[in-house]
């Protein structure tokens, strides 16, 4: 993995690939503080009684965050075997799903995929959703519809307050105005159709960059 300085800013996202929803976005450096604040950002926006399962790519910082909020102190009681007891720990939910998809790159291209589940039952987690690919793409979108994220450019926010600002307009148009051909919804009359705006419907997957 490249190096990843603090200094550097990075657009934290929350999508919900089935409805092409942007949940939220966190302009801020690759910190535990910035994946913090992106599973705050997204905890408010969704029923916290029925999670979603998460999907990130391989970044260490998202596990941590989601036991922060999706976990639950756990003191561990005494086997009156020989050694040390366990320590107390920050154990997942019985509700939290979280998996990853971890690139290998070689040369500029990937080499191997590997799907990892993190948190939840393997058998509880349908391992064919376990893809980054739609979060991806929209990274891409976002590039190449604001000028504050193109690289190498003379487009780039000077202070962290402005690009936040962007990129919250940005994403207000994505999901307010903007059309989205591929999203499909169903009429009162049960007649399955295309339509431009976003459903309200309950996500069933989260995923992170």
């Amino acid at each position: 993995m490249e190096h990843e300085s603090e200094d550097e800013r990075w657009i934290w996202l929350s999508f919900v690939s089935e409805h092409r929803l942007i949940l939220g976005a966190y302009a801020g450096p690759m910190t535990q503080d910035s994946a913090d604040r992106i599973i705050q950002i997204t905890g408010e926006k969704i029923n916290e009684k029925k999670l979603p399962i998460f999907i990130t790519d391989g970044r260490k910082y998202y596990a941590e965050a989601l036991l922060k909020r999706y976990g639950e102190y756990t003191v561990f009681p005494k086997t009156g075997k020989r050694g040390r007891p366990r320590k107390p720990r920050q154990m997942p939910l019985e509700e939290l799903k979280y998996a990853q998809v971890i690139k290998t790159r070689e040369g500029g291209k990937v080499i191997n995929i590997q799907r990892k589940i993190i948190f939840g039952e393997k058998e509880d987690i349908d391992e064919s959703i376990i893809s980054t690919a739609y979060i991806e793409r929209q990274n891409l979108t976002l590039r190449q519809d604001n000028n504050r994220l193109t690289r190498k450019t003379i487009g780039y926010s000077k202070k962290d307050e402005w690009l936040q600002h962007q990129t919250t307009l940005q994403i207000t148009n994505h999901n307010f105005i903007r059309t989205h051909e591929s999203l499909k919804i169903v009429d009162k009359k049960q007649i399955k159709g295309k339509n431009g705006k976003n459903t309200g419907n309950k996500p069933q997957q989260c995923l992170l960059e």
